[in-house]
């Protein structure tokens, strides 16, 4: 039998004491008399020899790995830490959240309500995972972030985690805006430029995003590759545009520079388009990107069919689900079908494929 520090129920008073103990069946909760069973001495050397159970996901890594993902979360719907967690956790890693936003519903509904984390609560939440020795992950995933206070904590974030784990690998979805519009405040193009892009290992911005990132427009192919050349140049040996609008075809473009002095590998997937908008699409991609990717180290363009080829299904089974509702899926934003698509997650079939750049 074994005394565990707990908080004080409601009904603790000085003549009771709550003891554990176990059998071969079950581990259960009863009260005993303060007296009844122990004497002082048997009470110390129990609470002295007590040790706090391992946490598993430390002790026995999945083979995955074990994310920490910093992202925006609501009650309802699919952006964010709701559309990424599900997905990793499908493909096997631990993943553990911090919401930087909790809103009860996308900010694309007529209204929404909840809380912003500031940068100091961010960093309070590290420093009481720091004081139990929980810091020690595989991945940091970051997505929407909406103040440069924030994102300068999270630079100290990825600093800390590096300092425990140097192997981290941090994959940054820069969420600046799309279609030349920006969603956040012009400061954090500067910031995501001069400090994120040089210590991410894996970049997935779309097109607008690696405009803004690298200064160079994108009109063809040759611009998006070349602006993966300038991100690699500045830091990660990975990046994929997510999209890239080139003469009415939408395409995927990956690099991957596996050693600094030699040429990236680079590839193009070509992509459906869809007519209809989806909520919380690029957050599920790019939790698609680091899943498959670090699942194949050295096949970008595997990692990137397979991320692909998932996010189209699950966009076609959305689309026709809105159909089968009646409602016109050009009428407004679709909240993804992610939980209905969970085998095309786990296991997709190869649908769309990379095309090699000579």
């Amino acid at each position: 039998m074994i005394h565990l520090s707990l908080p004080k129920p409601a009904f603790y008073n000085n003549t009771t004491l709550l003891h554990a103990f176990s059998s071969h069946k079950l581990n259960c909760f009863q009260i005993f008399p303060r007296n009844s069973l122990f004497s002082d001495s048997t009470k110390r050397n129990s609470r002295n020899s007590y040790m706090a159970p391992p946490i598993l996901s430390l002790a026995l890594p999945s083979e995955t790995g074990r994310v920490l993902s910093i992202q925006s979360h609501t009650v309802q719907g699919y952006v964010g830490n709701k559309s990424a967690i599900f997905p990793l956790q499908l493909l096997g890693y631990d993943v553990d959240p911090i919401n930087s936003v909790q809103f009860s519903n996308h900010t694309g509904y007529p209204s929404f309500k909840g809380q912003v984390l500031n940068g100091e609560q961010l960093w309070e939440l590290i420093e009481g995972l720091e004081a139990n020795d929980l810091l020690y992950y595989t991945h940091l995933l970051t997505g929407y972030i909406g103040s440069v206070s924030f994102l300068n904590t999270v630079l100290d974030v990825v600093s800390k985690l590096r300092s425990i784990n140097p192997e981290l690998t941090y994959v940054c979805d820069p969420v600046l805006g799309d279609e030349g519009k920006l969603y956040v405040p012009q400061e954090l193009v500067t910031v995501y430029r001069d400090r994120v892009v040089p210590i991410a290992s894996m970049l997935t911005p779309n097109q607008f995003e690696a405009e803004l990132l690298t200064g160079l427009g994108i009109q063809s192919e040759e611009d998006g590759r070349e602006a993966c050349n300038l991100l690699h140049a500045v830091g990660p040996s990975k990046v994929v545009i997510t999209s890239i609008n080139v003469d009415g075809n939408l395409l995927l473009i990956g690099s991957y520079l596996k050693e600094k002095g030699h040429p990236p590998k680079q590839f193009k997937i070509a992509i459906p388009k869809i007519q209809a908008y989806f909520t919380g699409t690029g957050d599920l991609m790019t939790a698609l990107l680091l899943g498959w990717s670090n699942k194949h180290p050295d096949n970008l363009e595997k990692a990137a069919e397979l991320a692909v080829s998932s996010l189209q299904a699950l966009l076609q089974r959305t689309l026709n689900d809105y159909k089968s509702a009646g409602h016109d899926p050009k009428s407004s934003s679709l909240e993804i079908r992610l939980i209905q698509s969970q085998d095309d997650i786990r296991s997709p079939e190869i649908k769309f494929k990379a095309e090699i750049y000579n």
